[in-house]
């Protein structure tokens, strides 16, 4: 295991936002009506209490990419008191759902207020405003007949940051030239509201890619080069990228005469660089179809599926094949994760 492998396929992904908790609500100034008594005593309510905004880490999300869309979260106020002495209804909470690893930072970026690590995990980001007290409160022996209510307080507010380090789901790997970047512009024009995140280490584009109710992180990861395993290059910052993730989807371009050479280049690579990359599902798929004769493309499928089985044609320029091989990605980074989760399970309940 490398000494950097764990810095691997963390993308820093950051939104900022703005939160403001409900302000209380006011107290009431109200007398009991009785025959005969021009004033009765003093009974009015008290004011409730402000909605708070809270985070909360959900664990069927992986990015901040909503965040992006939507930057205020504003509670409501809580109900004002009434006769009666009648208090105000409490304000509900307002709660937002962050993917689980997520980072809280005050507007400095300087504190971290909350780093939430397990799901169903809570952190009260502004506490809503105290309600005014009403009249009836302020009855004494010299004021037997209070006129006044207090206003309810206001709830806090600030802006924050979230901080997510991005875990990829899906790894793109092959050659330079192989047409990751392309087909990963082309994810995002099959899917309007995809983040283009950049990113200081490595420049690796990200892509989210929805599938059913999946989103799911794709990553393309710089060129692997022969003698990456060596040092050579990007080297192992790259490889330790490609630990983390669940599927890796090796694009290979189809024009080129030599389709075995290039995959075996790329095999080797993983497979000198150790930490069991060899083991993770690979789905290999021949792009660029639609600059090749039909019945050629045909040939070197066959030729490379007798290396490694099922071979996806694709074309990242004409989208032709991108559903099927997106569809086998996402279901095969579901199946990874969830046993990947089992076994973690079984593993924290092993005596």
């Amino acid at each position: 295991m490398h000494s950097d492998a764990h810095s691997g396929m963390k993308f820093l992904d950051r939104a900022k936002i703005y939160v403001k908790a409900g302000d209380g609500g006011n107290g009431c100034v109200s007398f009991r009506r009785e025959k005969y008594v021009e004033f009765g005593g003093p009974n009015g309510g008290d004011g409730g209490r402000g909605g708070d905004v809270i985070a909360e880490a959900a664990d069927n999300l992986n990015t901040l990419i909503d965040y992006r869309y939507r930057q205020h979260f504003k509670a409501k106020r809580g109900g004002g008191g009434a006769g009666s002495n009648r208090s105000g209804a409490a304000a509900e909470p307002v709660v937002l759902r962050v993917p689980i690893g997520t980072q809280i930072f005050d507007e400095q970026e300087c504190d971290l207020i909350a780093d939430l690590t397990q799901a169903g995990e809570r952190v009260l980001l502004a506490k809503g405003g105290i309600g005014g007290r009403g009249n009836a409160r302020f009855k004494g022996s010299v004021h037997q007949a209070p006129r006044y209510a207090q206003t309810g307080q206001p709830g806090e507010e600030q802006w924050l940051w979230l901080r997510l380090k991005l875990i990829a789901d899906i790894g793109l790997i092959g050659l330079p030239n192989a047409g990751k970047s392309t087909l990963l512009a082309a994810i995002s024009q099959a899917h309007p509201k995809i983040a283009d995140y950049p990113f200081t280490t490595l420049h690796p584009h990200l892509g989210v890619v929805y599938h059913d109710e999946d989103a799911l992180v794709m990553a393309d990861l710089p060129g692997l080069i022969a003698g990456a395993s060596h040092g050579v290059g990007l080297g192992h910052r790259f490889l330790g990228h490609v630990e983390r993730c669940a599927v890796l989807l090796h694009l290979i371009d189809g024009t080129r005469d030599d389709i075995e050479q290039a995959y075996d280049t790329v095999q080797n690579e993983l497979a000198s660089y150790g930490a069991s990359l060899l083991d993770k599902p690979q789905i290999v798929a021949l792009n660029k179809i639609d600059a090749v004769d039909p019945l050629a493309i045909e040939d070197r499928r066959a030729l490379l599926a007798q290396r490694c089985g099922m071979v996806h044609l694709l074309s990242g320029v004409s989208g032709s094949g991108l559903t099927e091989v997106i569809a086998a990605a996402t279901m095969m980074a579901r199946q990874q994760k969830k046993s990947l989760e089992e076994n973690l399970k079984v593993t924290a309940w092993a005596p």
